[in-house]
């Protein structure tokens, strides 16, 4: 799909638009499947802050193999901030008492990449970020992080929080049977109020705009004319 920008440039226009699991957190939960095939994890909890329309991505989750999951529910519109998702996550973490988080690095639509770490302070766990691979040992979490000069490896202790990088896997699809299992299976509708978290906004979106059109680019005769023209621009 293509983002439109509202005509008055408050956001993007997300009229009639099909909503999607983040591919980030599609690698949490095919992570959190593999560890738990492999009898360290005894059962998932997909949590999504979201419209009633969430449901649908968290019943993704369910069909992949997640075994229940909570909605914490605010009004359409309404744009969570980093901070206040955390919180819930907090919140719900508190109830679930998991041994393990797993979250997406980042949201794909504002790029934050702030909420695993966040919910990392706020429970006051070890966390391994940009995860590129995750082993279990006993009661402790190796995580390879991907960094800029390539890979580090630390040792987390149990409970902690990990947030998921693009090559930590690729997700599985849900088959048809599954799908139908998902439908029955338990999905909890919570509100930030449960949690004591107040969703009022603390940033103020001044505008939002398109990307500005390219200009068209140039032909040139030769690769006398191609540095000449490199060095006009004072690339060469």
């Amino acid at each position: 799909v293509k983002p439109r920008v509202k005509s008055d440039g408050t956001g993007v226009d997300l009229a009639n638009v099909k909503m999607s699991m983040n591919p980030f957190d599609e690698i949490a939960v095919e992570e959190a499947i593999r560890l738990k095939e492999k009898g360290v994890v005894t059962e998932i909890v997909a949590v999504s802050v979201g419209p009633a329309k969430a449901q649908e991505t968290l019943r993704t989750a369910l069909a992949m193999g997640a075994d229940r999951a909570v909605l914490v529910q605010v009004d359409d519109g309404v744009d969570v901030e980093p901070l206040a998702v955390a919180k819930i996550v907090k919140g719900v973490a508190d109830e679930e008492a998991p041994g393990l988080i797993i979250t997406g690095k980042q949201a794909i639509d504002d790029d934050s990449n702030q909420v695993g770490q966040m919910v990392a302070a706020l429970l006051g766990r070890p966390q391994g970020t940009f995860a590129n691979e995750i082993a279990v040992e006993g009661d402790a979490v190796v995580v390879k992080r991907e960094i800029d000069g390539g890979l580090e490896t630390v040792k987390l202790a149990l409970p902690a929080v990990i947030t998921t990088d693009l090559r930590l896997n690729e997700p599985r699809y849900a088959s048809l049977p599954n799908i139908m299992k998902a439908k029955s299976k338990p999905l909890a509708t919570k509100a930030p109020a449960d949690y004591g978290v107040d969703v009022a906004p603390r940033l103020k979106t001044l505008k939002v705009s398109e990307p500005p059109v390219r200009s068209a680019g140039i032909k040139v005769a030769d690769v006398d004319a191609l540095v000449a023209k490199l060095k006009e621009m004072g690339v060469a």
